[in-house]
């Protein structure tokens, strides 16, 4: 609170950007973690702000822009220059703490017990992931070579190795590799026995060796017996690997290491990465551009060339291990930003778990949080060096997104997890993304002192739940094989430009699909003779249906785990096939058919605890079909959306959600 120079701005207006009219004016409240405008309920986590800047006085007052890591932009405007002087610099030394300790996850103190927040921590186990992919086994084993971090101080201290590489030969690769991450296992396939490994590079400069480098390597490939080589691919530009050989480092040489195929892939550094981004962001702040404008900044910025770039590499590595069975080893200069995404990206690709839920938490806990992604120094959490800032991580998220574009059916949560992750990536409301490795955040205790973000995530599924997704699915089966053709890739205004209301009709995808379902199960059911109520989302209430043709009653039990306030809009029902309201494939035409089962067992939807149980004695197959497009409604239903760019439109539950702690 000291740093608090004026606690209340009163007569402050709130501009809207797109629509000027439906600005407001109000009084603004910084406390020590927020700052609150009242008169639009508008709260900003002072964490989240990454630029504020000061704009020339004009006749209406002081101009004073926020600019949050989340893509929100606050245009405030104060009566007083002073006041306006006071609030940017108070809001410039909250938003960057100079210690840990003054984060907000530190002080963040839900209704929680503390046997419930150990618990938390808990929720996501890796050894048991690992055992999940069959490790150990007779080819890999746990390492205690890195249990003091003496080794590598960003590794974690639970590392797998292969079965016959000694400790001697360990350290000695760690000596050759920079930040001393030598090569270790990363995932592992089952069935064909290849294995992505992950480090950093080699300290080889121009003519350098290293005998115990050669034979970890060379264990590696021996640990996939059914492959006579395996892949060591360098996630940078070849020109940016030749330059570092000059500093002593460099990459791997084919003819020190036997049976290696070595692949350069050109994904540029943090700092192109860092100004690409920016320069994208510009183009999405512009008031009223031009499609020709948009279209020209977009491709100027090279943003989506680089998303490209990281989702070609990750093809690359699923490819290796899902159709020529050899293993790989992905590094970059150090390990632990390039070759983050381009593993996480691959196991996406290689396995169905990882595009569950709980699976990409698991993911990400893995490759991103254990094996020392530098969160702190990215996602600008203290105050530091501005070039250590990038957004690797908003990338491999995106990478995430324009899968989920390609395959609708394929992933079991929406849209809206990966926003919330990116969300609390910045927010430091939890613990999870403070810290750049796993010792740093043993000497933070930050399992002590704070809380742990995927169990809250994991007890609010219902609201990152994809409608579209069920296990047996073709997509959800198997290796995805995506197209990164140019025009396969999209500008994901769902996460830049969420927060611009009124900028274009904001119908969601959820809801329109939700609506769908609902019409076919009342649809269906009223041909059935059945008389229904619905639920919203949020709401208690039981879904009651009754046998009108017998008399008797049928209460379904319903608990779902949706958290928040019921929305505007449609409510919730969901169709009745097998694995819930889902389509067939993923063609328009088979969505049609298939959503009431002849069979008289339980039948269940993805929206979790909600079943409808038929009566045993019920009508033919022939009376239960609802193939056509007529009778499962589907050819009746539309949906409206706001048009009207100045009227207060649907609320958007991404706005609820995100702008309040």
């Amino acid at each position: 609170m000291e740093h608090i120079r004026l606690p209340k701005a009163e007569n402050v207006r709130l501009l809207n950007r797109l629509s000027p009219r439906r600005s407001c004016v109000g009084t603004l409240y910084l406390t020590a973690t927020h700052s609150i405008y009242v008169e639009s309920e508008t709260q900003v986590l002072h964490s989240l702000i990454c630029r504020l800047e000061k704009q020339v006085n004009t006749s209406t007052g002081s101009p004073l822009l926020i600019h949050c890591k989340n893509f929100q932009v606050l245009h405030f405007v104060f009566p007083q220059e002073q006041d306006c002087v006071h609030i940017q610099a108070s809001l410039q030394r909250l938003s960057q703490p100079e210690q840990y300790e003054e984060l907000y996850c530190f002080s963040y103190k839900p209704n929680v017990d503390e046997a419930e927040r150990k618990e938390e921590w808990s929720f996501l186990n890796l050894k048991a992931e690992y055992r999940r992919l069959g490790i150990p086994n007779s080819l890999w084993k746990s390492s205690p070579v890195n249990q003091s971090y003496k080794v590598s101080d960003t590794y974690p201290a639970e590392l797998y190795v292969p079965e016959s590489a000694t400790q001697q030969v360990i350290v000695g690769s760690s000596k050759f590799r920079s930040r001393g991450r030598f090569p270790t296992l990363s995932y592992y396939c089952k069935d064909n026995q290849a294995a992505i490994c992950r480090s950093s590079q080699p300290l080889s400069g121009f003519s350098a060796r290293c005998l115990e480098d050669e034979q970890l390597l060379e264990a590696i490939r021996r640990s996939n017996p059914r492959s006579d080589f395996m892949y060591v691919v360098d996630t940078r530009p070849k020109l940016n690997a030749i330059a570092n050989r000059a500093a002593g480092k460099g990459y791997e040489n084919e003819d020190h290491y036997s049976n290696i195929k070595f692949q350069f892939i050109s994904i540029e550094n943090i700092h192109v990465m860092r100004s690409s981004q920016q320069k994208m962001l510009d183009v999405c702040e512009l008031r009223t551009p031009s499609m020709a404008n948009f279209l020209e900044g977009l491709e100027g910025s090279g943003w989506l060339k680089h998303i490209k770039a990281v989702l070609d590499a990750g093809v690359f590595v699923a490819k290796a291990i899902s159709e020529e069975g050899a293993s790989v080893l992905v590094h970059c200069s150090d390990g632990w930003d390039r070759t983050a995404q381009v593993c996480s990206v691959a196991c996406v690709l290689l396995e169905p778990y990882y595009r569950s839920l709980k699976g990409l938490m698991v993911l990400i806990e893995r490759e991103w949080v254990s094996f020392g992604h530098k969160f702190s120094h990215r996602c600008n959490h203290l105050d530091g060096d501005s070039k250590e800032v990038s957004p690797v991580m908003d990338q491999f998220l995106e990478c995430v997104w324009q899968l989920t574009e390609q395959f609708p059916c394929a992933f079991e949560f929406n849209e809206r997890f990966l926003i919330a992750v990116h969300h609390h990536m910045y927010a430091c409301q939890y613990g999870n993304f403070v810290g750049n490795n796993q010792r740093e955040r043993q000497q933070l205790g930050l399992r002590d002192k704070t809380h742990s973000l995927w169990k809250h995530l994991w007890d609010t599924r219902g609201d990152y739940i994809n409608p579209l997704y069920r296990t047996d699915n073709c997509q959800s089966q198997g290796v995805l094989r995506p197209s990164t053709a140019p025009y396969c890739f999209k500008f994901w205004s769902g996460l830049y430009n969420r927060f611009d209301r009124g900028m274009h009709p904001r119908q969601s995808c959820f809801k329109a699909v939700v609506g769908v379902a609902q019409s076919i199960l009342q649809t269906s059911l009223q041909t059935l003779g059945f008389e229904t109520r619905t639920f919203k989302a949020g709401s208690p209430n039981n879904l009651q249906v009754n046998n009108t043709r017998q008399g008797d009653q049928t209460m379904l039990e319903n608990k779902p785990e949706w958290t928040g306030e019921a929305e505007e809009g449609p409510p919730l029902s969901w169709g009745l096939a097998p694995g819930g309201f889902v389509p067939q494939a993923g063609t328009p035409q088979d969505y049609s058919g298939g959503f009431i089962a002849s069979s008289p067992c339980q039948q269940r939807s993805p929206v979790d605890g909600l079943a409808f149980t038929p009566p045993q004695n019920q009508t033919s197959e022939a009376d239960l079909s609802v193939g056509s497009e007529q009778e499962s409604g589907i050819a009746d239903v539309s949906f409206n959306s706001q048009l009207s760019e100045e009227g207060p439109g649907e609320p958007d539950p991404d706005d609820a959600a995100y702008s309040a702690a």
